[in-house]
């Protein structure tokens, strides 16, 4: 008589990253097309410049666009109401950081405008953004 083995199943113990990797993807993707969206602001070509980057999460943005509108913190002002309007927003807020962000596009005078009525608000700390230079150090 012929012994018969009884034959073991043997246990896969692979794991089967199809599923996961799936799920990570999309997510990855969601995350590339919802990110551009979360940006909000006035759309600026800032100047060039090397420079450091700066942080803040209490600060006030004052933005000129190239049709030489301007904008505080999204909300457009005109050049006459915009002293008034600057001391509004900053007043009771000596410590919190202006910063500008003008086309590159605007006037040099319009700028200098700007900054001289932020500065008569009484802003202690202010900041101007800039893109950084390319890598082959072009403006």
């Amino acid at each position: 008589m012929k012994k018969r083995h009884a034959r073991r199943r043997q246990v896969i113990s692979d794991l089967n990253l199809t599923n996961l990797i799936d799920v990570v993807f999309v997510l990855l993707i969601i995350f590339m097309i919802t990110a551009p969206m979360m940006t909000q602001g006035v759309q600026v070509d800032l100047p060039k410049t090397e420079s450091d980057n700066v942080e803040s999460n209490q600060s006030i943005q004052v933005s000129i666009n190239g049709r030489n509108e301007i904008y505080i913190d999204q909300n457009k002002v005109s050049m006459v109401d915009f002293r008034r309007e600057f001391r509004e927003t900053f007043s009771g807020r000596v410590e919190v950081p202006v910063f500008v962000n003008a086309d590159k596009k605007v006037p040099y005078g319009l700028v200098i405008r700007v900054i001289s009525d932020i500065q008569k608000a009484g802003v202690v700390k202010l900041g101007f953004l800039t893109q950084p230079l390319d890598q082959a150090g072009g403006y």
